[in-house]
């Protein structure tokens, strides 16, 4: 199974082999582990990578429900399904982005953003559907309250821990990803900026088991970006297309808006009215006003630092703007100078005939002076 195609070989285990390969080699690994179910004296190994473990079972109305919890297992499914990230990266950057890359032929810095917008939208597209799923069929839409009552939230359905773990393996991925895609010194800071942001908020939400929140938080944020990455890739195809921009914008500072009030209310509001607020390691229980006041800051700071990368975004397209507009009224006037008529000591020249300054023969003129 080949993802790439490859104009010369080179050696094995070389740097440009690694990265020419690596989807190949990843591939390899998961099949191996795929291929450890088989047997009996490994499949309880392998198992542990490919299921979510922490399983309970608990009598409920619906009759008996397994639930999850977390623990240091999980960072082996994380691995498998870091894996299996990496090979659908491959794929969509094989079949779908290089694709279209060579029809557009941008440039070097505008193909990195590009493939960046590109694999960030299939994410975000997918994970959106995703949690707004699990928030419809888990009740958290018709029953906001349900975001902080009963606190703490160990015990989790299998969709809602699956899909934290999946969130995890992607963002971790992301990282090795930098080192495949060759991206370019000077994007790796902006890239790994987002990247460390995304793992803390998701780590923070998983361990404090304050999922019922982050993934309402997440689906919101997961839709603005969309809708940003969505207007990257227009503006990338057509640089006319700047309306996209705006509706973002709006959808943005919405987002930023709904968000800290969600985090207040569920956070602020919600958990400090509980019974219990003694820390608890057993039981699950962070809620104490330290935390609290802690995760409270951590996310405001985070949405006042992309609120301030938002102005600042905003007031370069504008600068840009004001100077693509200008560009081009100085460009309409070299293409169209005024034309001036040329005038001689008698009169003009108009249609090549000389007229007078009042419209009389130059030669009446002549002849009445005699």
């Amino acid at each position: 199974m080949a993802f790439r195609r490859r104009n010369k070989s080179y050696a094995f285990f070389s740097q440009e082999f690694l990265i020419q390969n690596h989807a190949d080699i990843v591939f390899s690994l998961v099949i191996f582990i795929l291929i450890g179910l088989m047997f009996e004296a490994t499949a309880k190994t392998a198992i542990v990578f490919i299921q979510p473990q922490y399983n309970i079972s608990t009598l409920s109305s619906e009759g008996e429900v397994t639930l999850y919890h977390y623990g240091w297992k999980d960072w082996a499914t994380i691995l498998f399904y870091l894996f299996i990230t990496i090979i659908l990266h491959a794929v969509v950057q094989e079949y779908v982005l290089d694709k279209v890359n060579r029809r557009l032929h941008l440039s070097k810095s505008k193909n990195t953003k590009f493939n960046e917008s590109g694999q960030l939208c299939v994410f975000y597209l997918v994970s959106s559907i995703w949690s707004l799923y699990v928030v419809c069929t888990e009740g958290y839409l018709l029953h906001p309250s349900s975001l902080w009552e009963n606190y703490p939230h160990v015990h989790l359905r299998f969709q809602v821990k699956f899909f934290y773990l999946t969130q995890l393996a992607y963002w971790l991925h992301a990282i090795p990803e930098l080192y495949f895609q060759k991206v370019r010194k000077e994007e790796i800071p902006r890239q790994l900026q987002y990247i460390a942001l995304y793992l803390l908020h998701i780590m923070a939400a998983y361990l404090l088991n304050l999922t019922r929140v982050g993934l309402v938080l997440l689906f919101l944020q997961y839709v603005s970006e969309l809708g940003f990455h969505i207007s990257r890739l227009f503006y990338f195809t057509d640089e006319n297309h700047h309306k996209m921009f705006d509706l973002w914008a709006v959808g943005f500072v919405c987002t930023r808006m709904v968000t800290l009030t969600l985090m207040f209310l569920a956070v602020g509001f919600g958990l400090s009215r509980a019974e219990d607020q003694n820390l608890d390691w057993e039981a699950g229980n962070f809620n104490t006003v330290f935390i609290r006041m802690t995760v409270l800051f951590l996310v405001c700071f985070t949405q006042s630092w992309l609120l301030w990368k938002f102005i600042r975004f905003q007031l370069r397209r504008w600068r840009e703007f004001r100077l693509e507009q200008a560009a081009r009224k100085r460009a309409a006037a070299k293409q169209n100078p005024s034309r001036s008529l040329k005038r001689d000591s008698v009169g003009h020249h108009e249609n090549g005939l000389v007229k007078a300054e009042n419209g009389t023969s130059p030669r009446l003129k002549k002849i009445k002076s005699t």
